[in-house]
C-alpha cells in the first residue's frame, strides 16, 4: 500500500505546482489591474472561465473531438486557443470601456 502512494507522489507534486502557477497568474492579474486602475476587477475569473468555455465550444463545434495525430492536434489547439483569447480579449476591452473608463473619470 505504501509503494502506491510513493508512485503517486511525483504526479501530485506536478499537479500542485501547476495549480499553484495558475493561482499565481490569477493573483498577478488582480495585482496588476488594481495597481494601474486602483479598482478591483471581479470579472477577472469570469473571463478566464469564459475563455475556457469558448475553447471547448470551438473544439466541439469544429468536430475535433476524435483522437488526432500529434501534429494536427497541436495545430488545432493553437488555433482554437488564439481565437478564444482574441474573443475574450475583445470582451475584456468592451468591459473596460463600458465599466472602468467611466469609473476612472468620476472623482473619489
Amino acid at each position: 500500500m505504501g509503494w502506491v502512494l510513493l508512485e503517486l507522489l511525483p504526479q501530485q507534486l506536478v499537479n500542485g505546482i501547476t495549480i499553484g502557477a495558475v493561482y499565481a497568474l490569477i493573483a498577478l492579474g488582480y495585482t496588476m489591474v488594481y495597481g494601474v486602475l486602483q479598482l478591483i476587477n471581479f470579472a477577472h475569473g469570469d473571463l478566464f472561465m469564459l475563455g475556457a468555455m469558448v475553447a471547448v465550444f470551438l473544439l466541439t463545434a469544429t468536430g475535433f473531438t476524435a483522437p488526432l495525430p500529434l501534429g494536427p492536434l497541436i495545430l488545432v489547439l493553437v488555433v482554437v486557443f488564439i481565437v478564444s483569447m482574441a474573443l475574450v480579449a475583445g470582451l475584456g476591452v468592451a468591459i473596460e470601456r463600458a465599466a472602468y473608463k467611466p469609473l476612472r473619470t468620476v472623482g473619489r
